[in-house]
Order: C-alpha cells, then structure tokens, then sequence
C-alpha cells in the first residue's frame, strides 16, 4: 500500500469557507457592476468584501478556524500526533 503523506491543513474551517463565500458574492457583484458601468453597486461589492474578510477573523477568532499544525521534526516528516 501506498503511504499516505500528511498534509498541512489548507484553512478548511468555518471560518475560512464564510470568508470565501461572502467574498466570491462580492467579488461576482463587483464583476456585474464593471459590466453594468455602475459605480454604486462596485462600492456595494467592495463592501460585502470587506465584511467577508471581517467575518472570516472574527470566526477564527472565536474558535472556528484552522487548528493548530503539527509541528516538522528535524528529520522532515511530519507528526501526526497519532500514535
């Protein structure tokens, strides 16, 4: 069998997927206000972006983002932690 490596956790949290979210919703309504040449719904989109960015620290401050990473032996594999 194949050894399975062990990656580092890529923010796959609460916290970093509600911050992609809102920020590919801003993102989109920024794209749609350049096609639509309207300058108040390209500030609305920067808005919902900067709220994502917003809600993604304060989710991981409050506990919903990535946990900690094991730390790399001076070998250079990686623990897991599981015995």
């Amino acid at each position: 069998m194949a050894e399975h490596e062990i990656h580092e956790d890529h923010g796959h949290s609460v916290a970093a997927w509600t911050a992609v979210v809102i920020l590919l919703v801003g993102s989109a309504v920024m794209a749609l206000a350049v096609a639509l040449a309207t300058v108040p719904l390209f500030v609305i989109g920067a808005v919902i972006c900067v709220a994502g960015v917003v809600a993604g620290k304060v989710l991981g401050m409050a506990g919903y983002g990535a946990k900690d990473v094991p730390p790399v032996t001076s070998d250079g594999q990686k623990t897991s932690g599981v015995s």
